[in-house]
């Protein structure tokens, strides 16, 4: 999810520091790895799309911006889409959600290469997105992009210049280790995308809606400690239907944690977990995460 693995990131570079050995060649070959991987031109054409005024199709844009894709979170585009909150991650870079409101970025681009950017991670000139989560809702359908810059196109634009965007050297090194993602076109299969599915209370359709997790819970949902995360970093609870997860859990519980933020103990979940996006999943997204959750075969905590 949006913010999960940016503050990790900063527990990891020590880790990635004392494996280079301070090897100046190996870091400067990552570096230029990534630099030339940047400037990749991708040849993925702009699909021939135009926005919807539709009410409904507003409504449903909104609703997945607000939660599946968290575009208007603090930390990536902001409510108003004006440009969201810096991260200063220090030797990984300064990272800020720029404006892409109709006052911003949003004029620059039609609506077919926004609906690109959202599938693809590809901007406006045909080269990799930096540091925006595409590569997790990639395998949002169509008309769920489309409804996205519809309703993007219907906010108020805003005047407000954009925020520093710069990816430093550890950042380009932790990248190409595949410990961050900062590329994120590199992400994507671009030949044979990820499909989507209409939205349905399903497990089927839980697991896309899940990758929004794994970058926390890890791959098994398992949870346990972020590997390199500092002491700030909160350890991840279990998700699976194990005795140290959520075999005790039933669909009420898991509910309950989304409205409030309450665990089923009682005790409130940690700030660090982007509580604002996932309690606005709605009575169909929650049932299939549940479904979903309640397949995973059950693990004990901490492999990830």
């Amino acid at each position: 999810m949006p913010g999960i693995l940016k503050t990790v990131a900063v527990g990891v570079a020590a880790v990635v520091v004392l494996g280079a050995g301070g090897a100046g060649a190996y870091v400067h070959s990552q570096t230029a790895a990534f630099d030339e991987s940047m400037e990749k031109v991708y040849a993925v054409p702009v699909p021939a799309v135009t926005r919807s005024t539709d009410p409904a199709v507003l409504a449903r844009g909104k609703h997945v911006a607000e939660s599946v894709a968290a575009c208007a979170a603090t930390q990536c585009h902001g409510a108003d889409f004006g440009g969201g909150d810096a991260i200063d991650m220090g030797p990984v870079g300064l990272l800020t959600g720029p404006n892409v409101s109709e006052g911003g970025l949003g004029a620059a681009y039609s609506d077919g290469e926004l609906v690109r950017l959202i599938k693809h991670g590809i901007k406006k000139d045909g080269r990799s997105l930096r540091f925006m989560p595409a590569s997790d809702f990639c395998w949002l359908p169509d008309d769920d992009a489309l409804a996205v810059v519809s309703y993007l196109r219907s906010m108020p634009p805003v005047d407000r210049p954009n925020g520093m965007m710069e990816v430093k050297t550890l950042g380009k090194v932790l990248d190409r280790k595949e410990l961050f993602v900062m590329d994120v076109a590199r992400r994507i299969d671009h030949e044979h995308p990820l499909q989507g599915m209409p939205p349905a209370p399903t497990p089927e359709y839980g697991r896309l809606l899940a990758r929004l997790c794994s970058g926390c819970h890890g791959e098994h949902y398992s949870g346990g400690k972020i590997p390199g995360s500092p002491p700030s970093v909160p350890i991840p609870s279990n998700l699976t239907p194990d005795d140290t997860g959520l075999k005790s859990w039933d669909y009420a519980d898991f509910a309950r944690l989304l409205d409030t933020g309450l665990r089923k103990n009682g005790k409130k979940l940690d700030p660090f977990m982007p509580l604002g996006a996932v309690s606005k999943f709605d009575d169909v997204e929650r049932h299939a995460l549940w479904a979903y959750l309640k397949t995973l075969p059950p693990t004990p905590v901490g492999r990830r």
